[in-house]
């Protein structure tokens, strides 16, 4: 429906009002997410060149790090491939390193494949407070250019899908993926459930992932003990057995036809899904809405790279809220 004919049924409530209670610090880590030196220190000299393999073949010049940092420097400032490449052979002459810097083509061929940390080093201990969502990014190819400029319609547009599980706790990314349009929240999740080596504690996700399956996974992954808050659709249907043994979207189900979808979500913490929606805005922000990579594995290995520059950064600082309204 048009957003006027709802417009007499928004607002219902009253915006909550927060006072960022760390100001100064806050402030600070601001600033430093643009300092070199975070992203490139005088240390790295020494683990620049790569480790001397004892089977056949060509010897690799650069190690795995030097490549990572050579890219994620691209990302941080938005530099294409040969761009970054000038960009940090002139930070390496600045800094009076005795380092060669790879070229563009090396940035392309070593990408493919490239693995990252995922989980920040400031993580705290304890179980994860797991929230997944995705959403989509475009890529190079047909799109609305070619039909804004021939008139043609286009069969479909370009595009990746990214997954994120954030930690509501630590506010890190612990688990990411990038996939094909075609492949749904459900598909995808088996995979980043693998790249969590932590209990989780709770799990939340949009009614995408709503089904046994989902909650069957979840509970062979991590026990019985998982909190799992996934809404059902208006139109749900309960089980045959709901009345003698109702599974967890059973009791969903008929928790939201007692009090409402609304207070389910209060009473549920459901509403922390918009934690979600602030993260890919934040994605979207620092890293942008595109994948400058033209081939799937490069644009995989940019997708990983953003999720460790936005740990990196909630590393640096994070602000603190406090409720005054």
């Amino acid at each position: 429906m048009p957003h006027k004919f709802n417009a007499s049924r928004r607002h219902k409530f009253e915006k909550k009002r927060y006072r960022i209670t760390n100001w100064s610090d806050y402030t600070e880590s601001l600033r430093r997410r643009g300092d070199v030196t975070i992203w490139l220190s005088p240390d790295v000299e020494a683990t620049w060149r790569a480790e001397r393999r004892k089977t056949r073949g060509g010897q690799p010049a650069y190690s795995d790090l030097a490549i990572t940092v050579c890219l994620t420097l691209g990302v941080v400032y938005k530099q294409p491939l040969r761009q970054t490449e000038g960009f940090v052979r002139g930070l390496v002459g600045l800094m009076g390193l005795d380092i060669l810097v790879p070229d563009y083509s090396t940035f392309s061929r070593r990408g493919a494949g490239l693995t990252l940390p995922m989980t920040s080093r400031h993580q705290k201990d304890g179980p994860i407070h797991l929230l997944v969502d995705s959403t989509g990014l475009k890529i190079f190819g047909e799109g609305e250019w070619l039909q804004n400029k021939h008139k043609t319609k286009t069969t479909r547009r370009s595009w990746r899908k990214l997954h994120l599980g954030l930690d509501l706790v630590s506010g890190d990314i612990v688990c990411s993926d990038l996939t094909t349009d075609d492949v749904g929240d459900p598909t995808a999740l088996p995979d980043l459930l693998e790249q969590i080596d932590a209990d989780v504690a709770q799990f939340i996700a949009d009614g995408a992932n709503d089904g046994d399956p989902t909650s069957d996974l979840l509970i062979e992954r991590f026990g019985e003990t998982v909190e799992i808050i996934i809404p059902p659709p208006k139109n749900a249907v309960s089980s045959p057995d709901a009345v003698d043994t109702p599974t967890l979207r059973d009791q969903r189900i008929a928790a939201i036809r007692t009090r409402g979808r609304m207070a389910w979500q209060v009473s549920s913490g459901y509403n922390q899904r918009s934690r979600a929606e602030t993260q890919m805005g934040r994605w979207k922000m620092v890293i942008g809405s595109k994948l400058k990579a033209r081939n799937f594995p490069n644009q995989k290995t940019e997708a990983n790279i953003g999720a460790y520059i936005l740990n990196k950064m909630t590393e640096i600082g994070r602000p603190e809220f406090e409720l005054i309204a």
